[in-house]
């Protein structure tokens, strides 16, 4: 059995049938301020060979999971390359993207990954497989930084940062900031995954939105103390200035106490 929980307004389920049969697999896929409350949810269907896969934004879901669970089963893993749009309960998409997911820090695959390789294969799920998520994991938060904060504040849709210009140029620099603040994490980022996340930006659809765009549309809390907030927070901890995301992080948080 695999259970995938997801927020809703009525907050986090699983059907009564199942909530005291041990999962095989727990897909988190709720915003990180829901993560505490799906953890609690899902624990009666935790047993000792429960794996665990988190599809959060950010580079903190993994270890506030491991904090409840133990490593042991978890798997680190992150979601890329989807354009998808939500209204209501209602999914579009162009590109579906794809789930990364593998080792932490080790070449050797271990079971626990292949097993869910077996899985995903069985049900027609798209994946790539990285035994360094360590750093796919942060390479990721850096597209999130940049892509999903700019286009909430200065953009509409994926279509504003895939053209040259003023927009895309922004996006960039937030990305960029988080190199350096990465190295003194033990993180060896450069150049060369920013270039890669544009061409994963590039092949989105133009009028797909990032979620922090359809947050603040909605008017609801974005994700901005994961994205900037953590980049500057680290910023500071490290001497490294981080101006981009300063303004970014005071642009949004502006625009959510315009919320009415």
């Amino acid at each position: 059995m695999a259970y995938p929980v997801m927020g809703s307004p009525a907050g986090f389920t699983i059907k009564p049938r199942n909530r005291h049969k041990k999962a095989d697999l727990i897909i988190f896929a709720v915003k990180i301020n829901g993560l505490r409350d799906a953890i609690e949810t899902v624990r009666p269907c935790v047993g000792p060979d429960t794996l665990m896969l988190s599809l959060l934004n950010g580079i903190t879901s993994e270890a506030i999971i491991g904090e409840v669970f133990g490593e042991e089963n978890l798997i680190w893993s992150c979601a890329q390359g989807m354009d998808t749009l939500k209204s209501g309960n209602a999914l579009s998409y162009t590109n579906a993207g794809m789930i990364c997911f593998g080792n932490r820090a080790d070449d050797q695959p271990a079971e626990k990954v292949m097993r869910v390789e077996r899985f995903f294969d069985r049900v027609g799920i798209a994946y790539q497989i990285d035994n360094r998520m360590d750093r796919k994991i942060w390479s990721k938060f850096m597209l999130n930084v940049g892509v999903n904060q700019v286009v909430s504040v200065y953009g509409q849709n994926f279509g504003s940062v895939k053209k040259p210009g003023k927009v895309r140029d922004l996006m960039i620099a937030a990305m960029t900031e988080v190199i350096p603040v990465a190295k003194q994490e033990g993180v060896a980022l450069d150049e060369a995954d920013i270039i890669y996340w544009l061409g994963v930006v590039d092949a989105l659809s133009d009028v797909g939105k990032p979620s922090m765009r359809q947050d603040v549309e909605a008017k609801r809390p974005s994700e901005m103390a994961l994205f900037s907030g953590t980049v500057v927070a680290l910023g500071q901890k490290h001497g490294i200035k981080t101006p981009v995301n300063a303004m970014l992080y005071d642009n949004i948080m502006a625009i959510e106490k315009g919320y009415v």
